[in-house]
């Protein structure tokens, strides 16, 4: 009997949209290549009205005719990785991402993408033997020539994007990112500010929820030299494994211990003998089934038996069973926990006891959830025979607002490579951290900060609810407001809105504007990407939030506060201020700066990226770094005018038609298209949108000092520190 032919196994199938951006083209395109090219790949699947096609076909009908992907080097590893199917789970090539230095490092002619498949998946295999592939990782792997594609994808992504959105990528195709687990990614800035709440000197730090690690890295880069770390998926033990092998390689050779293990911390404790300095966490919200029957007698819970619905409160319980007395326990916890009429005598136990000392509130959409704003609690277990301890902190951190950007790739506890919002982490530690410090070392002493933070005795607080919630404590105006300083902080305003008042004014007189015609002109444009290709300009692609590989070119200051240069930022570009981001917030790449004359581009659209989309670099903002969620554009000025290509790409109509996904709307660069026309006549049009620039920033800043001066007389009128003025003070009104 002949043997039987085994059945070609079906490739991924792409939509014509899919098509467009792997080809850097707009959707039209694409249909009218499928009327007029009778060799493109005929459909394979879907419907008459939204067929699908073969992406292997389409890839190499693409490359014949000399399109290059124009997709960012993520994008292209979430297709690489389609391309394989199903089988293979994209878990095999975590030990490839560890060794990827290592084989980037290699001494290949022409580079490792010029190597033949069975060649490249030879030499990646033989890497990937040869190093420790990260701690709880899997055995090495071997790799098969047909899966050379993802490796070269895995590698431009490392070396483009850096190794941890990689890894993300690599973890979400396995991962359930529904947000009905109640598991939530920690972004790399929340989880750095956690770690600055711990001591000095804290050795020994466990996550029983640890996710993909990113709390023990923030631990280590606080000098802990032990890990622990537990979560209930294998996948998301062995991402942490090797999250902290590419963060902290030198780990386990400068004497370290690392322990990753899977299972259900409250249920299959791995470590329940384990007493840790310190224990960072960011546990499940929410969980039903945590194990409330099973556990009801369970010595863990010195401070009373968690209800059914409060599971947060079983895992902070279980973190303070892990610490030493004294030691300190840190974890991430949604509000509701601070005032819900079931934890109220657990809340009382632990303010009773010392346990709990301070809670800090945070923005809301900084981190998921987004649509709450959550809090850190910094609990201490007790000492026998330590000193009362008679009040507890309140900082209200919620004053903030989220970057222009958009969420990047995160790292946590969450189940999934979800999307962060860009914030200024290192500015809120600077500000709420010292605060703490302060606190820890001397309670009694500690003055309040009015608006900011707050120290309450806690009898105070033993009241029918025994609400823990920040903005329910902190003040908002200072008990001890000077009445002459006030005074002259409201004159002082005042002339400064009187001052921009009449710069708005000189702006908006402007020349006459003419209409073009009877009808608007259509004009003959070319994209970005064809523009790169000629020369006239360069396209720099940023990186997403949060992915700057852990070797930072800059060193941390107390607090987490970068002590490097300044990046501009995605909400610098959307409100013309200054590069205010820390160096954590810039390119991968150190060496790129942003110059004179560079075109930013918003990598971010959509209903939530309010303001300018483009902005044009000045003096002012030469050489700082280029940031997160942004694209710079290098025009050469004997071709191109910055201005007047800035003016044409932030247009709304522009905008939508390069961007693509539905929820996370990214913008793609080389489909962005510009008029063509001579450079006397760019120069006339991008004259006209620097000034429409200027007056949009100028009104921006006119209407912060209206609701300065505005809040600054609300404050004064209603402490009691300013008078009304009397009609012969206003200038003869009535």
């Amino acid at each position: 009997m002949p043997q039987q032919q085994p059945a070609p196994q079906p490739t991924a199938q792409v939509t014509a949209s899919e098509i467009s951006r792997i080809a850097g083209v707009t959707r039209a395109t694409v249909s009218n290549w499928r009327r007029r090219h009778a060799d493109f790949p005929a459909p394979s699947g879907g419907t008459e009205s939204s067929p699908l096609y073969d992406l292997t076909a389409v890839q190499r009908w693409l490359r014949e005719r000399g399109y290059t992907s124009s997709a960012s080097p993520v994008e292209d590893l979430r297709t690489a990785l389609r391309l394989t199917g199903g089988g293979t789970p994209a878990r095999r090539f975590f030990p490839l991402l560890s060794a990827a230095t290592r084989l980037l490092a290699e001494q290949v002619p022409g580079g490792f993408t010029a190597l033949p498949d069975d060649r490249l998946a030879s030499l990646a295999s033989q890497v990937v033997a040869d190093t420790d592939a990260g701690f709880g990782a899997s055995e090495p792997v071997q790799y098969g020539a047909d899966e050379a594609t993802v490796i070269r994808a895995v590698l431009t992504s490392a070396k483009e994007a850096g190794t941890r959105p990689t890894l993300d990528v690599l973890a979400e195709r396995e991962l359930d990112e529904s947000a009905a687990t109640g598991t939530y990614q920690t972004p790399a800035g929340l989880a750095a500010l956690m770690a600055a709440f711990l001591p000095v000197g804290t050795a020994r730090v466990l996550d029983p929820a640890c996710g993909s690690g990113t709390l023990l890295v923030a631990a280590a880069e606080r000098g802990a030299g032990e890990l622990y770390g537990q979560d209930t998926l294998a996948l998301q033990v062995q991402r942490a494994g090797v999250t902290l092998r590419l963060a902290e390689p030198d780990l386990e050779a400068d004497g370290g211990r690392v322990a990753l293990a899977v299972g259900d911390s409250l249920r299959a404790d791995a470590f329940p003998e384990l007493h840790a300095d310190a224990v960072l966490c960011n546990p499940p919200y929410g969980d039903r089934d945590w194990g409330h029957e099973e556990l009801a007698y369970d010595p863990r819970w010195a401070y009373g038996v968690p209800p059914r619905f409060e599971s947060e409160l079983a895992w902070v319980q279980h973190a303070l069973a892990h610490v030493e007395p004294g030691g300190h326990v840190v974890m991430l916890l949604p509000p509701a926990l601070a005032f819900r009429t079931s934890g109220r005598r657990i809340r009382t136990e632990l303010l009773r006891s010392g346990a709990l000392r301070a809670v800090v509130s945070l923005p809301a959409r900084v981190a998921y959830p987004l649509h709450i704003a959550l809090q850190i609690w910094i609990l201490q277990r007790p000492e026998p025979g330590g000193a009362d301890r008679s009040s507890v902190l309140f900082v209200d951190g919620g004053e903030g607002e989220t970057g222009g950007g958009a969420a990047g790739t995160g790292s946590g506890t969450g189940t999934g490579a979800g999307r962060r919002p860009t914030f200024d982490w290192p500015g809120l530690a600077a500000r709420v951290v010292p605060l703490w410090a302060d606190f820890r070392d001397h309670p009694e002493n500690f003055a309040d900060e009015a608006g900011l933070a707050r120290a309450v005795s806690i009898v105070d607080l033993f009241d029918d609810v025994v609400d823990v919630t920040p903005a329910r404590h902190v003040r908002a105006t200072a008990a001890d407001i000077d009445p002459e300083s006030l005074a002259r902080e409201v004159s002082d305003l005042y002339g400064q809105l009187r001052r921009s008042v009449v710069e708005l004014g000189a702006a908006s007189e402007d020349g006459e504007w003419k209409p073009a015609g009877k009808v608007g002109r259509d004009w003959r444009s070319a994209t970005l990407a064809d523009l790169a290709r000629g020369g006239a300009l360069t396209i720099l692609r940023g990186a997403a939030a949060g992915g700057r590989d852990s070797a930072r070119a800059g060193s941390t200051g107390a607090g987490g506060v970068s002590t490097d240069r300044r990046a501009l930022t995605a909400r610098d570009v959307a409100t013309g201020s200054k590069p205010s981001g820390a160096d954590g917030d810039a390119h991968p790449d150190a060496s790129q700066s942003v110059a004179a004359g560079d075109v930013l581009v918003r990598a971010v659209s959509g209903a939530s990226a309010v303001g300018d989309m483009t902005r044009v670099a000045d003096e002012s903002d030469a050489g700082a770094a280029l940031g997160s969620n942004l694209h710079l554009l290098r025009p050469d000025p004997a071709r191109l005018d910055p201005w007047f290509l800035a003016g044409f790409l932030g247009a709304a109509d522009n905008i939508a038609a390069a961007s693509t996904g539905s929820t996370l709307v990214q913008v793609n660069p080389g489909r962005l298209r510009v008029p063509l026309m001579p450079l006397a006549k760019q120069r006339r049009y991008g004259d006209a949108f620097r000034r429409a620039h200027e007056l949009r920033v100028l009104a921006q800043r006119t209407a912060a000092l209206v609701e300065d001066t505005a809040a600054a007389l609300t404050t004064g009128l209603t402490a009691g520190a300013l008078l009304p003025p009397t009609p012969d003070d206003t200038h003869g009104s009535a």
